[in-house]
């Protein structure tokens, strides 16, 4: 059990089976809570989702269930109030918790809806894929994308802090993933692994390195320490920084973002694929983030805070890991600079890039330079 300790109601990450998903809330829920809203990923296995409904139904929760579809275009806005009249509609109380069973689409859709239904109930996080369990499920982000004419998907514009109450990871559910969704994950964990000195865990990088036949082949122990790891570290980030209000220069959970001002700018072109066939667009989250991180590992090596060396490193883990390092068919570098000035950390007009820097360390940025940014779009280009 890792502990996420942020006030003013402190929580645990259990790893544990499934079934225990039941005694797990009715312990961390109001005693007369009496009904459970549980949000599932439309393509889970039914016996995961059975698995998930039986457990609480033998913790006395009354379970309603509703299915979504986990795709970046249907976290919207009219997903969310479609999900807030079905809450309603189950009469769910101001006690009653929502679980949130699914990937980190699911898992911010019900956590936004927990957010604002009766203006805050419990939720409870169950991610069901790698992405999820190591990022999405811990730190209380919630998000909804945003459609505007003339600018098109907008990731998360819109959403709330909202911290679970418990989150349970379940390693066994690694198994229903495809490989393309399991690979996918694994960009967020090499994303930890190269903040992980700030947060007293320096080697994670070599682990992963020296490990990687055995995750791809999904080794139950190492995937389990893979997991451990990789928590400890967003829990210690989210614990010290709960709102992302840290300033630059002490980095805070704004350094959780390495890589993804990149992606965010490219993950929802349609047209983007990790191969060369369409068949296979748009880009993963973490397909967009494994090439985020090799753009600011270029753009780091461009300001002179990477040396070559460690820019490759990264490159060739990544690619070891069946992710993408290079994309056909990205925008000029001109559109792509314009759509990173709608990222989330924009201030003041300013763009504020997480710039990785020698021993595993990164810093916030702010105006670095276009060319250094354009090196890193170019490093992409296939």
């Amino acid at each position: 059990m890792i502990r996420v300790e942020i006030p003013p109601q402190p929580y645990a990450v259990h790893f544990e089976p499934l079934d225990r998903l039941g005694a797990i809330t009715r312990d961390v829920c109001d005693p007369a809570a009496r009904r459970a809203f549980l949000v599932t990923d439309a393509n889970l296995p039914p016996e995961m989702v059975a698995a998930a409904q039986g457990s609480l139904a033998s913790a006395q929760f009354a379970v309603t269930v509703a299915r979504l579809t986990a795709h970046e275009t249907a976290k919207s806005l009219s997903s969310l109030e479609d999900l807030l009249g079905s809450i309603a509609a189950a009469r769910l109380e101001r006690i009653d918790p929502v679980i949130a069973l699914g990937g980190g689409i699911v898992g911010d859709l019900a956590g936004f809806a927990a957010a604002v239904y009766r203006r805050g109930v419990p939720v409870i996080q169950v991610p069901t894929t790698l992405l999820s369990m190591v990022d999405a499920s811990v730190g209380g982000k919630t998000a909804a994308n945003l459609s505007v004419p003339g600018l098109g998907l907008l990731k998360n514009l819109v959403g709330a802090f909202w911290q679970p109450h418990a989150v349970l990871v379940d390693a066994a559910s690694l198994a229903s993933l495809n490989d393309r969704e399991f690979h996918a994950g694994l960009a967020e964990c090499v994303k930890h692994s190269l903040i992980a000195s700030d947060f007293d865990d320096a080697d994670l990088f070599k682990f992963i390195q020296s490990n990687t036949e055995d995750i791809l082949d999904r080794r139950v122990s190492v995937l389990r320490e893979l997991l451990e790891r990789n928590i400890a570290i967003k829990a210690k980030v989210v614990s010290s920084d709960p709102h992302e209000l840290a300033p630059d220069a002490a980095g805070g959970r704004a350094l959780l973002n390495l890589g993804h001002t990149f992606a965010h700018a490219i993950e929802t072109i349609s047209t983007l694929s990790p191969t060369h066939s369409l068949a296979d667009a748009p880009l993963k989250h973490g397909e967009a983030v494994a090439l985020g991180l090799i753009a600011a590992t270029h753009t780091a090596e461009s300001l002179g805070l990477l040396p070559a060396a460690q820019v490759q490193a990264v490159s060739e883990l990544l690619a070891a890991l069946k992710l993408p390092v290079k994309v056909d068919a990205l925008p000029p570098n001109a559109e792509l600079l314009e759509r990173m000035q709608h990222d989330k950390k924009v201030i003041g007009g300013s763009l504020r890039l997480v710039i990785p820097v020698a021993g595993n360390h990164a810093r916030v940025m702010r105006n670095v330079p276009d060319d250094a940014i354009t090196a890193g779009w170019d490093a992409i280009r296939a």
